[in-house]
């Protein structure tokens, strides 16, 4: 058969493998997402942008989105400075595949338990007589204990530990696809394992560097457990007042409003992110 009367039988093939991802997508993201932003456009029983106005006019609402980019940036650099050398760490160096599984699963395991937990486990960690303290004031690093509950440090120390799983996998999987015979070509014609590693390894495993970092970044907008937990009530983000529109005022229009508001900020930064890197990929 021709190809053009062989496409409308995988079509009518792949419906029914299609059927059931599409309505869990309808049903559990596009309705949802439809009722909040219906709901951030009523006031008063009528359509309205005034709970826009409200978010947008206000500059409470405007210092609260800077610390919460402001978090998920520094959690997203940190994260990526610490995931990005894992990753080569086992997918280049670990020569065993016993001993990167292992490392694999101790670097999932976390994944399994509540960020509730972890978040708690942190505010233990973190006190002013936590371990995290007790060992920097031993070691001499530190004079007396510092805190770190309720600053924005305690918070990207959490949303840190979190997130490092999700870097590690992307690039992992990024390093993984990159021939070694490249590496080797590069340095028999010469170049420095610098050199080769900017020139080479870098630039192909970008996009899924890329894709871990808008992942990261993200998640750690939108967080609301560990900001909440290691903040102490000192420290407010979006997520934060989200909830507490949802939860305590029942003002499903002004949530609703905040909702879209930081959805929409996020989205603008990913495609700048995006074409940022994107740009970077060309010229390499």
């Amino acid at each position: 058969m021709p190809p053009a009367a062989t496409a409308p039988t995988a079509l009518r093939r792949a419906l029914p493998l299609l059927a059931a991802p599409v309505a869990f997508f309808v049903a559990f993201f596009a309705v949802p997402m439809v009722v909040v932003l219906s709901s951030s456009l009523a006031a008063g029983g009528a359509p309205s942008l005034a709970n826009y106005a409200r978010v947008l006019l206000d500059q409470y609402h405007w210092d609260v989105l800077a610390v919460t980019f402001r978090i998920a940036a520094l959690t997203t650099l940190a994260v990526t400075l610490l995931g990005y050398p894992l990753a080569y760490y086992l997918v280049r160096v670990v020569s065993s595949n016993a001993l990167r599984r292992s490392c694999v699963i101790l670097l999932l395991l976390p994944l399994f338990t509540s960020n509730i937990v972890r978040s708690f486990g942190w505010m233990i960690l973190l006190g002013r007589n936590g371990l995290v303290n007790d060992t920097l004031v031993g070691i001499g690093l530190l004079e007396r204990p510092v805190r770190f509950l309720g600053t924005e440090m305690g918070i990207v120390i959490g949303l840190v530990y979190i997130l490092l799983p999700f870097i590690v996998l992307a690039v992992g999987n990024a390093l993984a696809t990159v021939d070694p015979t490249l590496e080797e070509a590069s340095a028999d014609l010469g170049a420095s394992p610098f050199t080769t590693f900017w020139t080479v390894t870098f630039p192909l495993c970008l996009p899924g560097l890329i894709a871990g970092v808008i992942m990261v970044f993200t998640l750690a907008a939108s967080a609301y457990v560990t900001p909440a937990l290691l903040s102490g009530g000192k420290i407010t983000v979006f997520p934060m007042l989200i909830f507490q529109q949802y939860s305590t005022v029942f003002d499903v229009h002004y949530g609703g409003a905040l909702s879209i508001t930081l959805l929409v900020f996020t989205l603008v930064l990913v495609a700048l992110a995006g074409r940022i890197g994107n740009g970077g990929g060309d010229r390499s």
